[in-house]
Formats: structure tokens, C-alpha cells, sequence
């Protein structure tokens, strides 16, 4: 027997030359686990459950919740929340907030309708002003976040106070009333329109094109997430900001690019509100940014940050569209849904933080 240091081992230790290597743990990564296990593991298993559950509950108690046209409108205003909820989400895995979303649609709205009208412009150019616009705003949220290391929540919330008087007071000023102008006999409408407020039929089903939209994002996302550097920088920023700047992670780019996506879904929803109403009311928007951060957490996501999915965030969104029409097609008194869906965004955040524990355990 010969005595030898061996790295790890006290100095002087005893270690037989002829000792058999125990064999090194298998990397995690690597090893094969059944189906159930890794389902477990996905953020969204949780508001997949939650939402089959609601959709087999108000088959049975709303006789015309299987219609094709009520589908039609579920699937529809679900797209309306969850062209948000998606980027939402990415900025919540990112570890950081929005409060001027719902706001920032309405402003894009705004851009878009008073450049064209006060301009006389084809409504394209209003359209494209609009996207500078609404770009610039979330630069200037992903820019103040990253550079005076305030809370996204100080920030945002500032954003989204400074936004709901600009819509009033420069909407007031430029047409002397809170509403704007019609837009509707403009050059170019009709084409705006049947980008982003059109109705395409498939069968007998019509249905609107912010579904594609939806779809689309969600799509983009989840490669995003799952297939790119990009993705993995957005969890390594949310997991922990010193961690991912010490393994070279650019925070401050990562975050501001999660800001843009977001100001990007905002422009095209706004573009929708105009197109599909023709007038937008300056006050609207108020109160949808916690609608879309609670879809994000029905889907899976942390407020904590570093854990999530797009297709998550899409899934919560459709729980929200089923809950608002499904009590409507139940007969039921309306009044009823935000309690309904405070009790349901309880019950999801429960549910998938028990999802977690067995995920974890499972490991």
C-alpha cells in the first residue's frame, strides 16, 4: 500500500493503487426519464390541466359554449390578452416587470390614428410612426431599468402614469375631446385593416386574424426560449443578474431587448384597437397590464423570475378568454368574473407550485 495525496483527499491519506474507481454519476442532462417526469417538469402542466378542466365545465353548464361560433369569440378574445401575455411572460422569466402595457397599446392606438389624420397621410405612415413610437417607449423602460438599478416596478409604474395623461391631455388638445378622429376614409385603411383586424374563414368558423397573430408569437417564443443563446441569457438573467454577468451574459441588452418585445406586441395590438374600431377612446388600457401579468402566472411563471414558458402564457390567456365567455354563455351574472378569475389565479399559482415540488423531487 503506498501513501499518496490525491486532490481532495488530506495530505498523507492511504489509498490502495489497486482501489477500483467508483463510477461518476450519470450527467443529469443525459439521463432518460418517463414521460410523466418530464411533464412534470414543464412550467405549463398546470394551466393545461386548469384550462381542460374549465373548458369540460362550462361544456356541461353553458349549452352553447361548444358552438362554433362562441368558440370563435373565446379564441378571439383570448388572442386579444394573449398577444400580450406572451411577451409578458418572457419579461417576467427575464425577472422583470411591465405596468405600462396596457397603456402603451392604447398610445399606439393614438400614434397611429392622430399622425394619420393631423398629417393627412396614407395610414401606413401612421402606422409605421406608430412602431418608432412605441419602440422608443420600451427602449425607454429597458434603458432607465438597466441604467439607474431602480425597480422595474418604480419604473414601469412611472412610465405607465406619465402615458395615461399623455393619452388624455394630447388627445384633448390635438381634437378637443377624448376620442379620436375616424380614420376610416384614409388611403391605405382598408390594407391596414386586413392585416391586423381582419376575419378569415375557415369552414364555418370566422375567425379573427389576431389569432394568427397569437399563434405566431407564441411560435417565435418558444424558439426563442428553447432553440437560441437569446433564451438562455433571458433565464440566466432571471435566475440571478450577478451569475449571468459573471459567465458573460450581456444583463443589459438582454433586458432592454425584453422591453422592445414587449413595446412590439403592444404596437400590434394597438394597430388591432384602431383598425378594428376605427376611433380609440384615450382612457382604454387602464388595469389590462395585471390581466396580462396574471395570465403569465397562470401559465407557469415566477414573479421571482428565471421560470416559465410562452406556451404557457398562451395557455393562461385562453383560461382567461373561457372564464369571461363561459360565464356569459352560463347566463350567469357577470359581475361575478373578477372574483372568478381572483379565485382561479389562486388556485393555478397553488397548483403549479405543487407541480414544482414533485418536479423537484422527482430529480
Amino acid at each position: 500500500m503506498t501513501v499518496t495525496t490525491q486532490p481532495g483527499n488530506p495530505e498523507g491519506s492511504a489509498e490502495p493503487e489497486d482501489a477500483v474507481p467508483q463510477p461518476r454519476e450519470a450527467d443529469e442532462r443525459l439521463v432518460h426519464r418517463p414521460l410523466p417526469v418530464r411533464l412534470l417538469r414543464r412550467p405549463e402542466l398546470g394551466a393545461v390541466v386548469g384550462a381542460v378542466a374549465l373548458f369540460v365545465f362550462f361544456a356541461l353548464v353553458a349549452d352553447s359554449f361548444l358552438r362554433p361560433s362562441s368558440i370563435s369569440t373565446v379564441l378571439y378574445f383570448s388572442s386579444t390578452l394573449g398577444i400580450m401575455a406572451v411577451p409578458v411572460a418572457l419579461l417576467m422569466i427575464g425577472g422583470e416587470f411591465d405596468l405600462s402595457t396596457g397603456v402603451m397599446v392604447t398610445s399606439s392606438a393614438l400614434a397611429s390614428s392622430m399622425f394619420s389624420y393631423q398629417m393627412t397621410a396614407n395610414t401606413w405612415v401612421g402606422v409605421g410612426v406608430s412602431l418608432l413610437v412605441t419602440l422608443a417607449l420600451g427602449f425607454f423602460n429597458g434603458f432607465m431599468l438597466t441604467r439607474t438599478k431602480l425597480p422595474s416596478f418604480i419604473i414601469t409604474l412611472g412610465t405607465f402614469l406619465m402615458l395615461t395623461g399623455l393619452n388624455l391631455g394630447l388627445t384633448k388638445l390635438i381634437s378637443g375631446k377624448v376620442t379620436t378622429k375616424s380614420i376610416s376614409d384614409m388611403e391605405g385603411f382598408d390594407s391596414a385593416k386586413a392585416v391586423f383586424a381582419s376575419t378569415l374563414t375557415l369552414g364555418s368558423v370566422d375567425l379573427q386574424i389576431t389569432i394568427v397573430w397569437w399563434l405566431a408569437l407564441v411560435a417565435v417564443a418558444t424558439w426563442i426560449l428553447l432553440r437560441t443563446n437569446i433564451g438562455n441569457w433571458i433565464f440566466a438573467v432571471g435566475g440571478g443578474v450577478d451569475a449571468a454577468r459573471a459567465v458573460g451574459v450581456p444583463v443589459a441588452r438582454t433586458k432592454i431587448g425584453l422591453y422592445l418585445g414587449v413595446a412590439f406586441a403592444a404596437w400590434i395590438s394597438g394597430q388591432h384597437l384602431l383598425f378594428n374600431y376605427d376611433t380609440v377612446q384615450s382612457g382604454e388600457g387602464v388595469g389590462n397590464e395585471l390581466i396580462y401579468i396574471a395570465a403569465a402566472v397562470i401559465g407557469g411563471c415566477l414573479l421571482t423570475g428565471g421560470y416559465g414558458s410562452a406556451v404557457g402564457a398562451a395557455v393562461g390567456a385562453l383560461i382567461f378568454g373561457m372564464a369571461n365567455k363561459g360565464i356569459i354563455y352560463a347566463q350567469w351574472d357577470p359581475d361575478w368574473f373578477k372574483f372568478f378569475l381572483g379565485a382561479m389565479l389562486l388556485l393555478a399559482t397553488l397548483l403549479n407550485a405543487w407541480i414544482r415540488k414533485r418536479a423537484e423531487a422527482t430529480r
